[in-house]
């Protein structure tokens, strides 16, 4: 597993939480904002503890996916 592949597999997670995708177990979406934020934060803390040591494409990887999760978060958060 490479770093890029764990942060997909926690964004994975995080769009779940949001109701973004269907859960693949039972075909539903269900909304958890809790769970949500939580695994957001995750990718949150990986980003602060890996600055520095990250290759470019990791660290955008990093950027661009915790922008769009934190923005559908708030989206998700007005409903």
């Amino acid at each position: 597993m490479t770093l890029s592949t764990f942060i997909f597999s926690l964004s994975t997670s995080a769009l779940l939480h949001l109701g973004e995708i269907p859960d693949p177990n039972t075909n539903q979406t269900v909304m958890n904002l809790g769970l949500a934020k939580q695994t957001i934060d995750i990718i949150g803390m990986l980003k602060e503890k890996t600055k520095g040591n990250l290759e470019e494409d990791e660290s955008k990887l990093l950027e661009n996916l915790l922008y769009e999760l934190r923005m559908k978060y708030v989206a998700a958060s007005k409903h």
